[in-house]
């Protein structure tokens, strides 16, 4: 491939995967300010909600390492539009659930759209791998995450219009969007590295696999937002045991395994997968539980809510392309340290913010953790996807979205019940809805300000121990040469 025309599809990759993360992050943005909205008009309760946010996250966590091996075999333009295609399908299929289902019809579509998700992002990564050149890598990555920011800064607003005149168009915006991306997927994608022929598909690794961590992942969530019996539970985690352990057996025996484990005995990709991890484990419910706070404690509306979040994206926008390009320079390690240590400054700042702190102080606490985070993202992919060969790209994608959605559920499922656990029901619905605040009970907005105190507090401690694990990685700039 030429210099100018690899210059030139380096700027095409980029353009067919910025609209996934823009239409990606408008949704999961958006998705949020119009639950109130949903709840309401689909008769569904507060647990039956967080499944439609937890049920996605679930199928993203679980299927993505199949799905990048999978990338590795075939090739990445293929899922990578078949993504589209199901995430478009998802969404239209969002837009027509029925309130006589009281929601629970929304909570399959929406793992629907999970499964194109994780088809979108599992191969996004990979594919601007394949095509930046050595040197550029960073930067194209970084640029990949303005997408993503913007897109999660124009959710509120749109999610917001969109709402005041049906729900159901904060769905049906993603179906023009799916449309556009998948032609122009199909048009423009190349396969720059020619999968190796020959290869076989490790089905007892991705069976036992898949249903370990799910059945893992389940039996947590229900743990925390029970909707059955107890004992499902526990039967869920001798499932996951009994799974996971022949699934180690299995990729002992596979020629060639789903999950490549050889792959950790890189010490540039072990600790950057591990802290990529953990920062999703400390970082996951943030979001979710300042909504909370900004309808609670602060009384604002849903739509005023998301738009105040503004400050934790915008960070973000700025700081991940900058870091991304340095990191091609100088290497990740010092760059993803900092940005996970200004995180705990953040955090540590976020566990003071009381019902009485001017939002002028929270917005300062949320840019630190959008700088933060944007400051340790796009390098940390980097040493991720530099530290493979091209033809396992895919598989390391997976490996690194698994492990950042794993963390992310494990997040929520800590972080709420040690915020809702003393709200009495009828108070956390009528604050989920209608906003309005928590100052006319003033015992129980205590406990919630101590209880996101403690969430946040253990997210600092995670980060920390993320922070180590970054810095005990090998220096040096990453390897990331591309196949010609």
């Amino acid at each position: 491939m030429s210099g100018d025309t690899r210059i030139s599809y380096e700027w095409i990759a980029l353009s067919v995967t910025t609209i996934g993360a823009l239409m990606a992050a408008i949704d999961a943005s958006a998705v949020l300010i119009a639950l109130p909205t949903i709840m309401a008009d689909l008769q569904a309760s507060f647990i039956t909600i967080m499944w439609m946010l937890l049920g996605y996250m679930l199928i993203l966590a679980a299927v993505v390492p199949v799905v990048g091996r999978l990338a590795d075999m075939l090739g990445r333009k293929n899922l990578y539009n078949l993504g589209f295609v199901i995430f478009t399908v998802g969404s239209l299929l969002c837009a027509l659930a029925q309130p006589q289902y009281h929601g629970l019809d929304l909570v399959v579509y929406r793992m629907i759209q999970g499964v194109g998700g994780a088809l979108l992002i599992t191969n996004s990564a990979a594919i601007v791998t394949d095509a930046f050149r050595r040197g550029n890598l960073g930067f194209g990555l970084g640029v990949n995450g303005i997408a993503f920011s913007a897109g999660f800064l124009l959710g509120p607003v749109v999610g917001g219009l969109l709402t005041s005149i049906s729900w159901r168009l904060v769905f049906l915006i993603n179906v023009p969007i799916g449309i556009v991306g998948t032609i122009w997927g199909i048009l423009q994608l190349r396969e720059p590295v020619t999968p190796p022929k020959g290869q076989r598909f490790d089905w007892a690794g991705s069976l036992t696999f898949t249903l370990g961590l799910g059945a893992l992942l389940l039996g947590v969530s229900l743990y925390a937002f029970p909707v059955t019996a107890i004992w499902v539970v526990y039967v869920l985690f001798v499932v996951a045991a009994v799974s996971l352990a022949l699934f180690v057996v299995a990729e002992r025996r596979a020629p060639e395994p789903m999950l490549n484990l050889r792959l950790f005995e890189n010490r540039s990709f072990a600790f950057a997968s591990a802290a990529n991890g953990l920062n999703g484990l400390a970082r996951g419910a943030v979001l979710f539980v300042l909504i909370f706070f900004l309808q609670g404690p602060y009384g604002y509306n849903p739509l005023m809510a998301g738009i105040l979040l503004a400050p934790f994206g915008a960070a973000f926008l700025v700081v991940g392309p900058i870091s991304g390009h340095l990191s091609d320079r100088y290497g990740a390690r010092y760059l993803a340290t900092a940005g996970l240590l200004v995180s705990v400054v953040g955090l540590l700042g976020l566990a003071t913010v009381v019902s009485t702190t001017p939002y002028s102080v929270l917005a300062v606490y949320m840019a630190l953790m959008g700088g933060g985070s944007g400051l340790f993202a796009s390098p940390n992919m980097n040493a991720i996807m530099s530290a493979v060969k091209p033809s396992e790209r895919g598989s390391a994608s997976g490996i690194r979205t698994m492990l950042m959605n794993t963390g992310q559920m494990l997040s929520i499922a800590i972080a709420f019940p040690l915020i809702l656990s003393q709200i009495p029901e009828v108070v956390l619905i009528h604050v989920f809805l209608y906003g309005g605040g928590l100052s006319g009970t003033p015992q129980v907005l205590a406990a919630f300000e101590l209880g996101m105190h403690e969430a946040f507090l253990v997210a600092a401690v995670f980060t920390v121990f993320a922070a180590i694990i970054s810095f005990s990685r090998p220096s040096g700039a990453p390897r990331d040469s591309v196949a010609t």
